[in-house]
């Protein structure tokens, strides 16, 4: 029901369901517009080249009779790949699909840390169906696809290197070949065939919240890694495990200029001309396609206006025509949507600007039929339709499908101790000393003596979920626990075995106190994980109360100290530089930290050189080397080794732009607003990750990918999910004036029993409302709504707004299913209520 600008009613304090209704305002789904400039490239300036893998004449008259043989429907399920989290077995069966991937938050069963045996049995069901006899139809193989972007990731028990911008600091082309075949080999164990990687997004601009997937801000090093990469993963052209055995598909990702947007917003724009685009970005996709890489992802992100997957003349002039390359273009999660004049669901024009494949995850079967109407009604041409198809069938013959078996039987197919396998330890661990990068290193503490006594603190030190970072075990890395991660070994832990080893002792000690005075303290702190744009920044400094405070009590103390600092980008951390005596920047390291106790303690030297320019101020977001003023602190290629004066002079502490803080956002893009946490559970056991006994929460899509989070109460007792806070809130002069709570939603099923909506200010004060007739009324309509509360109707429930620590509470002891996608204290826009 909607009310006009403005409407007011009464509204008591403990009556709120009574007045359902009324304020319950529907909101339409917003229609993304574009409008697109000119961004025509001209392919005959962009470098020619040779096509890399000669065609089969046999492999190809292969084809042409498959083609000969398939139905109109049978060719538009192989151009659509649909997610696991929205298709079953029969539906690959069915519309024929020609693919199949598990996005960032998608596991078999919808469990984030399903075991590997699940993941196997997915993909012989999958296989299963696709290749069940359909009357005289030819029988094609499903390949699954999935973000392997630093080492299986997605699996329980894999191996996990340093994500791409440690391995950027490496500068080693044989090391990530390595890492390359040994990703192949944990993504055969679980059945799979296809990752989306490897990304060679050269980054000019940090607040990018991709950038940590980049190799650095210069193309040449992801062009020194793009072929080696490649074959490690796919093998090399030519020998008989090329896509085979051993081995999968690789993607190279995301065509193009994904890390030259403006502001580096994901999913942006890049704006700048066509020469600038080819010599800047282009260069690494070279050797990619010269190494036989098979696939190729548009970007999600557009140039000068028009989003790439919808650019023909870079898709298919640039791309398929003046390079030759005779895989198959795949979009990226419902990309194809945001093409001027497109939707989700409707979008013949990427398939005509050269798209073969639309990763279609929750919106496949919808667009299926639209493209189904686009082929048979002449939309969609006949010849570029079987063109797509045709070069997905030629990935699958080449790489063996047709022949292969169920993935269970296939080489390396359920052979579960080869995840995390002692050779793939020891390579991560490898890759970690090879990464790190030492900035300074004031009197030469570094190497440390290991029988020392050491002290080991910040909230990084014992914490997996913090050292592996995003796109492990979910989309943004969080939510994870300590026994999801079996094989791993913690930064702490690392350094407990060098230091016992060398008869020294080291107490952990996350908050840095201690009874006995260590002779130096080791001090892990660092960014939280994030992914894609959900780490997008207004700025990169990193502002750390709790860390910086920790670390300047330990140098007043006297107390030698180093510091490790985790993160997806360079950062400006000169607070942290003063306060301590060495630092290393440890990016992303994964799974094995003992790899930085090697470095710490001597049992190799630093050889890390920085892939990005380090910034000397918090607006320092776009520093390259190369641009005309380049003043960074740490030059790009920037790193010390032990043997190195490791001085470094008082750097000034005060921030060039303005701390951002939102107090009145506590939940938006997906997650709780700077200093809140999602917690769920029962009264007194509030947890990020409680078990679905009670209630679930899972990443849900509204108007951009997992941007929302679905909560299900399952009725099994009294559950609760809350916005908490570190430190409590002074809301009482928005209490006086006209804010309120808002909250966006949409109710998938009704309350069961009756839900509170309510608010905390410490253990024993708290105010609400019951609210379960309202959800019950919104759920009749099934579209997003929004709720306005007035701050001063929660005070006159009982809450003292001078110390709010819990903003945002729901309760409820039936079942009940809500997508929540935002909450903020706002000035409404639409109606709000009037307390009496």
């Amino acid at each position: 029901m909607n009310l006009p600008r403005g409407a007011v009613m009464a509204l008591g304090a403990t009556s709120l369901a009574a007045f359902a209704s009324p304020f319950i305002v529907e909101i339409a789904a917003a229609q993304v517009s574009a409008v697109e400039t000119n961004a025509e490239a001209r392919p005959e300036n962009w470098p020619a080249r040779a096509p890399t893998v000669v065609q089969d004449a046999a492999v190809e008259r292969r084809i042409g009779a498959l083609l000969s043989s398939m139905s109109l429907e049978q060719k538009v399920g192989q151009i659509i790949q649909a997610d696991i989290g929205s298709v079953t077995p029969d539906d690959v069966y069915r519309y024929h699909l020609g693919s199949v991937l598990n996005g960032g938050n998608s596991d078999p069963g919808g469990r984030y840390n399903a075991p590997a045996k699940d993941w196997l049995a997915a993909a012989d069901a999958f296989y299963a169906a696709s290749m069940k006899p359909n009357g005289k139809l030819p029988r094609i193989p499903v390949i699954w696809g999935s973000d392997a972007v630093h080492g299986h990731n997605n699996v329980v028990g894999a191996t996990l290197f340093p994500h791409n911008i440690g391995l950027g600091a490496a500068r080693n082309p044989d090391l990530v070949r390595r890492i390359g075949a040994a990703t192949a080999i944990e993504m055969r164990v679980t059945g799979l065939d296809w990752t989306f990687a490897p990304t060679l997004a050269v980054v000019r601009d940090d607040r990018w919240g991709r950038t940590y997937e980049g190799f650095g801000e210069a193309p040449e090093i992801a062009t020194s890694y793009a072929a080696p990469l490649i074959e490690g993963l796919q093998g090399r052209i030519g020998d008989k495990d090329w896509l085979r055995g051993p081995h999968i598909i690789a993607t190279a990702k995301h065509f193009l200029g994904d890390g030259g947007t403006s502001g580096g917003k994901d999913q942006g724009d890049a704006q700048m001309p066509e020469a600038q685009l080819r010599e800047l970005f282009s260069p690494p996709y070279l050797p990619a396609l010269d190494a036989g890489v098979q696939s190729v992802m548009a970007s999600f992100s557009g140039w000068n206006g028009a989003k790439m997957h919808g650019n023909h003349s870079l898709l298919s002039g640039v791309m398929k025509e003046r390079w030759n390359f005779d895989g198959f273009l795949v979009g990226d999660w419902n990309g194809h949507g945001q093409v001027a004049g497109c939707t989700v669901t409707d979008c013949a024009q990427s398939a005509i600007a050269g798209l073969d494949m639309y990763m279609a995850p929750d919106s496949w079967k919808e667009l299926y039929r639209t493209t189904l109407a686009h082929a048979r009604d002449g939309t969609l041409p006949a010849a570029r339709l079987d063109d797509a198809v045709r070069r997905i069938l030629r990935v699958k013959v080449r790489a063996g499908l047709f022949e292969a078996g169920k993935p269970s039987a296939r080489p390396y197919g359920g052979q579960f101790e080869l995840l995390s396998g002692k050779d793939h330890r020891a390579l991560a661990r490898e890759a970690v000393r090879e990464s790190l990068v030492l900035l300074k290193n004031a009197g030469g503490l570094l190497p440390l003596k290991a029988g020392g006594h050491f002290l080991v603190a910040g909230d990084g030190a014992d914490n997996l979920t913090k050292q592996t970072g995003g796109w492990t075990l979910s989309w943004q890395g969080t939510g994870t626990k300590r026994s999801d991660f079996p094989n791993a070994q913690s930064i702490w832990e690392g350094i407990d075995e060098a230091v016992k080893a060398a008869g020294g002792s080291a107490t952990l000690s996350v908050d840095g106190s201690y009874a006995r005075k260590p002779d130096v303290a080791i001090v892990v702190f660092g960014e939280d994980p994030y992914a894609e744009f959900q780490g997008d920044r207004p700025d990169v400094a990193y502002d750390d109360a709790k860390n910086l405070a920790l670390l300047r009590s330990l140098k007043a103390a006297g107390v030698p100290t180093v510091a490790v600092f985790l993160s997806g980008r360079a950062m400006w951390v000169n607070p942290f530089l003063n306060a301590s005596d060495a630092f290393v920047a440890a990016w992303l390291p994964g799974s094995e930290g003992a790899g930085v106790a090697d470095i710490l303690f001597g049992k190799a030297d630093f050889r890390g050189k920085l892939p990005y320019s380090w910034p000397k101020s918090s607006d320092q977001t776009a520093v390259n080397v190369g641009d005309k003023d380049y003043h960074p602190l740490f030059a790009y290629g920037f790193g010390l080794a032990f043997a190195d004066k490791g001085e470094l002079a008082q750097l000034p502490e005060e921030r060039a732009s303005a701390a951002v803080s939102d107090p009145g956002l506590l939940f938006v893009a997906g997650k709780p607003g700077a200093g809140r946490r999602l917690l769920m559970g029962v009264p007194g056991a509030l947890s990020v990750n409680p078990g679905p006994e009670l209630i679930d929460a899972r990443p849900a899509d509204r108007m951009a990918q997992e941007d929302s989070v679905r909560l299900r109460w399952t009725g099994a007792g009294h559950a609760i999910a809350a916005i908490a806070q570190d430190a409590p809130t002074d809301l009482s002069r928005q209490a006086n004036g006209d804010l309120a709570l808002e909250l966006e939603f949409r109710v998938n099923a009704a309350p069961t029993a009756d839900v509170s909506l309510s608010m905390r200010c410490g253990t024993s004060c708290a105010g609400g409302f019951p609210i379960g007739g309202l959800l019950a009324e919104a759920a009749k309509s099934g579209k997003w709504t929004r709720l306005a509360v007035p701050l001063r109707c929660f005070e006159k429930a009982g809450v003292d707004m001078s110390r709010v620590n819990v903003p945002l509470t729901l309760a409820t002891a039936g079942s009940l299913d809500i997508t929540l996608s935002a909450a903020r204290i706002v000035s409404p826009s639409g109606p709000q209520l009037q307390c009496k």
